[in-house]
């Protein structure tokens, strides 16, 4: 097993040990944590995070940011939920389609940014968070799309389907499995591991680094417009001043916990699974606990830093063993 493979494992463990450790001490403290309605509500929050994940996988392996994905889930949520309310007898299928196509657009225009007139992209996604969100408003003139709006067969997606399993999970495992497919096996994937783990060798190389980077930003899009859709089944309603507000922390938060390297040129779809698994356990903790949402951010940040500094001490380990 190479070093990076042990070190991918090593950290997946830890991560599921430290999953295990939360939901226990939860349990103990609230009983309530173990009951099947709790575990369908955390069952239930995790998919939106897992879809968008995906992509800002693609992303950090490339070494890049985007912290333009809530603006996007939320401006694709808000014109899809506009759509239901004007046309009510709207397919599922079209409604999904345009959510993705949505967000592919905005994806696009970030992957432009960064790819074509190299804007540093945390820069790019700075400006374009702010531009997407300012739509948000514009479009919807400030308005919520209510429950009302919305059809009984989008709202079912979060509703046990006949296998047991609501479709938006099963939705979100796709997604997942699509994505895991697509860094191992196919050339552009790898090209993504290629490019971030250092650009200038892999233009020698032939890697089209460009078009790479504008490929990752177009998809990460397309998946934060397609989660758009999702948010509106599972919550019932798009309030433009809260859908995908402050959403970009909890994936970026994800992605690194689940040992993506900020610095590009690693990162994998378990560990980016378990990131999202652990986030929606603690989550849920601190609400069943009863405590403040505010904290919610704090250990989030926290998290973040004992990942990063996991990481860090462990490549330093392995690279002093060398």
């Amino acid at each position: 097993m190479s070093r990076t493979a042990f070190l991918a494992r090593f950290r997946e463990a830890g991560i599921l040990f430290f999953l295990l450790a939360v939901a226990a001490l939860t349990g103990l403290k609230t009983p309530r944590f173990f009951t099947a309605e709790n575990f369908r509500n955390i069952l239930l929050d995790i998919p939106l995070l897992v879809v968008v994940a995906m992509g800002m996988t693609l992303i950090i392996i490339s070494r890049n940011i985007d912290l333009s994905v809530g603006s996007i889930l939320g401006l694709s949520a808000i014109l899809v939920g506009m759509a239901f309310r004007n046309h009510p007898g709207l397919p599922i299928a079209v409604a999904m389609g345009m959510g993705a196509g949505i967000g592919l657009i905005l994806g696009a225009i970030n992957g432009l940014l960064v790819a074509r007139i190299r804007i540093p992209a945390i820069i790019a996604t700075l400006a374009t968070l702010s531009i997407y969100r300012g739509l948000v408003f514009i479009v919807s003139d400030g308005k919520q799309i209510d429950g009302k709006d919305l059809p009984d067969t989008l709202l079912a997606l979060s509703q046990p389907s006949p296998v047991g399993i609501p479709a938006i999970v099963l939705l979100a495992l796709l997604v997942a499995l699509v994505t895991h497919l697509f860094l191992r096996m196919q050339r552009a994937g790898r090209d993504i591991y290629a490019a971030g783990s250092n650009p200038a060798a892999a233009r020698l190389r032939g890697v089209p680094v460009d078009r790479t980077l504008f490929l990752v930003f177009t998809l990460t899009g397309g998946l934060s417009g397609l989660a758009g859709v999702m948010y509106a089944s599972r919550f019932g309603f798009v309030n433009p001043g809260q859908t995908g507000t402050g959403f970009e922390l909890s994936v970026i938060a994800a992605v690194v916990i689940g040992g993506a390297n900020v610095f590009g040129g690693s990162g994998s779809v378990p560990g980016a699974l378990l990131g999202c698994l652990l986030l929606g356990v603690v989550n849920n903790a601190l609400t069943i606990t009863g405590l403040s949402a505010t904290w919610q951010l704090a250990v989030y940040g926290a998290i973040i830093l004992a990942a990063a500094s996991a990481d860090s001490l462990i490549r330093s380990g392995l690279r002093e063993g060398a």
